[in-house]
């Protein structure tokens, strides 16, 4: 878990560095200067990760989904194992996550 969520905060982090979209910039530069807070949530289902990226992605936020190649924990299945959020505040994520458990 770990592992995969480091994943998508460095892709979610190197996609604004990327990007064009100011205000995203803005906010990582902002987060650079704060916290570096990063909270871990859950969902039910591989369903249920790829609705609430899609519902983020649509809102217009920065968001990233990792897919594993599943060559050591899958299986060799390909399995979407989460997505990162933002950085954003807490006010705009909290729209989609605010009834995700902590994990």
């Amino acid at each position: 878990m770990i592992a995969q969520g480091s994943h998508a905060v460095l892709a979610g982090v190197k996609q604004i560095e990327n990007g064009n979209n100011e205000r995203h910039k803005e906010d990582l530069e902002e987060w650079y200067r704060t916290s570096f807070r990063k909270i871990t949530l859950s969902v039910d289902s591989e369903e249920e990760l790829i609705e609430l990226y899609n519902k983020i992605k649509a809102a217009g936020l920065n968001t990233y989904l990792i897919e594993d190649n599943g060559k050591t924990e899958f299986k060799g299945v390909k399995t979407k194992t989460c997505i990162s959020i933002g950085p954003h505040t807490d006010k705009e994520i909290d729209k989609f996550t605010n009834n995700l458990k902590l994990l």
